[in-house]
């Protein structure tokens, strides 16, 4: 959380210190700015957008609102297709048209209407991450490939100094995680991963309120989800067919470090979180959301222990539902605290302090010695009337995509950073993929990164790459 400054009795963040407005902005080459990762404070902040299918044209789109950001250039291995994940669900999950030509289009599209003239060609094209890293010299990337394929492309950013925001999870696997988050570290650039609740008010407020002692120390968790919102895979094993790769999508760039297979249409255009080379299920999707303020509010570090279970499993696609148990130690004056996790449809057993009549469904339960709260609200409801509201002792936020923003151009780093929050978070989730395939409890030395009950479990937790995609 950012650090505040009081001036005469006034609370400031110092995010909202260090960043002032600006009136007037100027897209300069990076090399006139003053180096690698430095960002006059006249100049807008230089974007690519690498993977523009439905969440990536998400993302593009609110960073094109900002008047301190240029996107100069996107980036997908499809050139045009329908079949992406709209994310407005009442006109249908799969109505929305993506690849880089609709994203190119909405981007010149977007700065003709701030142009005397009405025209605006200034946004290029890439099929290869990779020749766009080596000829655009902008300041920031936003990545919204999928999953298999983020730790590939954030390592050739950060090696280069860009500044990057990433969906989530990080990376694919714990190793890949565990690379990024030190890749970062060692660049010195601003960073943000894709789980926007962080940033929101509700997100402080529990903080706030375990802090104040709402419920007393904290003892478990338990974050249940229901079922996977993508479609279920046709298979359990790979399709025999193999038919035509769709013109325009470049399906060895697709696959990126991935162990080759034929193209089918059961892996693109978003059906790839089934499968297990590809995807990291439900735990990697939404865990970063769900999870990412009990990291906070509870100072969770590594895990000593976790352990799983399933629905049916199999070498290739992920299980329907899952439970997840993750045992963490002591933290200074906090006890030993156990992280339930259900996906699936799977669920804890119904609080009895809630009120007959409320829903109980997917959420983030908080069990106290005092009392238990489901997310940022006591339960019963006449239990959170008598407490009130909690202290605030934390700034809010200007929003997700302005913090990475505001952290580029200067300011303190953004709420889910990959060295300070969001490395350890998608890191500790890529280890419950590990135990459910394990299907035994595993004992972690977090620091070394390893099993230690377990040799054979240690093979989970990252694979070789395709060759010529060594990351």
């Amino acid at each position: 959380m950012a650090a505040q400054k009081k001036t005469s009795g006034a609370t400031v963040s110092r995010r909202g210190f260090l960043c002032g407005s600006v009136s007037a902005f100027t897209v300069l080459p990076r090399h006139v700015l003053g180096g690698s990762g430095h960002v006059a404070p006249g100049s807008k902040t230089t974007l690519a957008c690498i993977g523009v299918g439905g969440q990536g044209l998400q993302n593009m789109a609110a960073f094109l609102q900002f008047p301190d950001v240029q996107v100069v250039a996107v980036c997908d291995v499809n050139r045009e297709s329908d079949g992406y994940l709209s994310w407005n669900w009442s006109k249908g999950k799969e109505s929305k048209t993506g690849g880089r030509e609709p994203a190119r289009r909405e981007v010149d599209a977007v700065y003709a209407k701030q142009q005397p003239s009405g025209h605006y060609r200034g946004c290029r094209a890439y099929t290869d991450y990779r020749d766009l890293l080596a000829k655009e010299d902008v300041d920031a990337v936003m990545i919204a490939t999928p999953d298999h394929t983020h730790a590939v492309i954030t390592l050739a950013a950060l090696k280069r100094k860009k500044h990057v925001y990433c969906e989530k999870p990080l990376a694919w696997s714990v190793s890949e995680t565990r690379q990024v988050t030190e890749a970062a570290r060692a660049a010195g650039v601003a960073t943000q991963l894709g789980n926007h609740g962080q940033a929101s008010a509700e997100a402080r407020v529990t903080c706030e309120m375990i802090a104040a002692g709402a419920i007393g120390d904290v003892r478990e968790i338990h974050a249940s989800y229901g079922a996977r919102f993508w479609k279920t895979a046709l298979y359990e094993t790979r399709p025999s067919d193999t038919p035509p790769v769709p013109e325009g999508l470049d399906w060895d760039l697709w696959l990126g470090p991935a162990p080759e297979r034929p193209y089918h249409p059961e892996y693109h255009p978003w059906c790839w979180r089934n499968w297990w080379d590809f995807g990291t299920g439900l735990i990697g999707d939404l865990g970063c959301h769900m999870l990412s303020t009990a990291f906070k509010a509870l100072k969770l570090g590594h895990p000593v222990s976790v352990e799983a279970c399933s629905t049916k499993l199999n070498p290739e696609t992920h299980p329907q539902g899952t439970m997840m148990r993750f045992e963490f130690p002591a933290r200074g004056a906090m006890p030993p605290l156990v992280l339930n996790w259900y996906d699936g449809g799977l669920r804890p057993p119904r609080p009895p302090e809630l009120e007959a009549g409320r829903p109980w469904g997917g959420g983030v339960l908080y069990v106290g010695d005092r009392g238990k709260m489901m997310g940022h609200r006591l339960i019963p409801e006449a239990r959170m009337r008598e407490f009130g509201k909690p202290p605030q002792i934390l700034p809010r936020s200007p929003g997700h995509y302005r913090e990475f923003v505001d952290a580029c151009r200067g300011g303190p780093p953004a709420g889910s950073n990959f060295v300070d929050h969001s490395g350890l978070l998608s890191e500790v989730c890529m280890l419950g993929n590990v135990a459910v395939r394990a299907q035994k409890k595993l004992l972690w030395d977090g620091p070394g990164m390893k099993v230690t009950n377990d040799l054979a479990a240690n093979a989970f937790l990252g694979r070789e790459s395709r060759a010529g995609w060594s990351m």
